[in-house]
């Protein structure tokens, strides 16, 4: 038995929805449904992810940032010829102290330096003077390695610096990660962006890409041997690579730290440089 039609042939009248007769009607309504969900689908999913990104931060930020900490670490800078190996300790107090001392080798033992806010300062015993780094000398390596003093000096929590976005996910290095995009909303950011693939189970990244304004890639941070020190998840090997030059970066190993110890004061002074 055929299927019978029925159709409005009144002039003024026009139909605004297609037929629901017919060959493909019903093909078409389905397809109409599934293209409104998906809509929903991608509000609701557009708004979760703006939400989540800055938990993520935020979470990245407490295993990350601290109130106090000191750390012993040796730094490996991987030459053309050869490598060159410096050991040093470093107290530090939330985003506006920080206070370093090279231990070995020989050459560079008793070389110190010293932040308090935005300014900084290194003491050279070979030539028993002080030097005030700023300006262009913050974009300077330091002691050879793939670090900048601007590196050294931006202690400040990515949550102040940046605006977070979750662009997807990715597996990186056998782990589910959420892939972080960061983008600077504030004008003395080291770097105007960042990408970081971060641990989807402890929430630490395990990559860093930093950018310039112009989107060229300046430097990739891989972390490693990811521990639990103090109810936190920390990296306690970090390899950063200059992109803009040859080699295999410098590795930041750290043998020891502590987190939100008291540390004295006199530390933090310039009279400390020349002790």
């Amino acid at each position: 038995m055929k299927q019978t039609c029925l159709i409005n042939t009144q002039e003024h009248e026009k139909p605004t929805l297609p037929s629901l007769c017919g060959e493909g009607s019903g093909e078409r309504s389905l397809q109409m449904r599934a293209i409104i969900i998906s809509m929903f689908c991608i509000v609701c999913t557009t708004g979760l992810f703006a939400q989540d990104a800055n938990k993520l931060l935020a979470d990245i930020d407490k295993n990350m940032s601290a109130s106090s900490r000191i750390v012993e670490s040796t730094m490996v800078v991987h030459g053309k010829r050869n490598d060159r190996t410096m050991s040093s300790k470093s107290y530090s107090i939330g985003m506006s102290k920080s206070f370093s001392e090279y231990l070995s080798p020989a050459r560079e033992k008793g070389t110190k330096m010293l932040k308090l806010n935005r300014e900084m300062w290194m003491y050279s015993p070979s030539t028993d003077r002080t030097i005030m780094i700023s300006g262009h000398m913050l974009r300077q390596s330091v002691m050879g390695s793939d670090l900048s003093y601007e590196d050294m000096m931006d202690d400040r929590k990515l949550s102040e610096i940046y605006t977070p976005k979750v662009v997807g996910e990715e597996t990186y290095e056998g782990q589910k990660c959420y892939l972080l995009e960061l983008t600077a909303k504030v004008e003395d950011a080291a770097y105007h962006s960042q990408k970081l693939w971060v641990d989807a189970e402890k929430t630490i990244p395990l990559k860093q890409e930093l950018y310039a304004k112009s989107g060229q890639l300046l430097k990739r941070i891989t972390l490693s041997d990811i521990k639990k020190v103090q109810n936190r998840w920390y990296p306690m090997k970090m390899n950063y690579k200059d992109m803009l030059k040859d080699g295999k970066g410098t590795d930041l190993i750290i043998t020891h730290i502590e987190f939100d110890k008291p540390i004295p004061d006199y530390i933090f002074s310039k009279a400390s440089l020349k002790q």
